[in-house]
């Protein structure tokens, strides 16, 4: 068999063609974008102080 007419290599089976298109939090797609430290820390604490105050 003439293994050179076979033509390229197929890519990765399931990749995104575009991942940059569809990373989330980027400016292309911001759905599913992690909220940074300080604001998940604000948001525990005011938990944990809702709580505190229904014990």
């Amino acid at each position: 068999m003439d293994y050179s007419k076979m033509g390229g290599a197929r890519g990765p089976k399931g990749a995104p063609r575009h991942d940059e298109h569809n990373r989330k939090g980027t400016a292309k797609n911001p759905y599913g974008a992690k909220p940074s430290k300080a604001e998940l820390l604000a948001r525990m604490k005011a938990a944990a102080k809702a709580t505190q105050k229904d014990a």
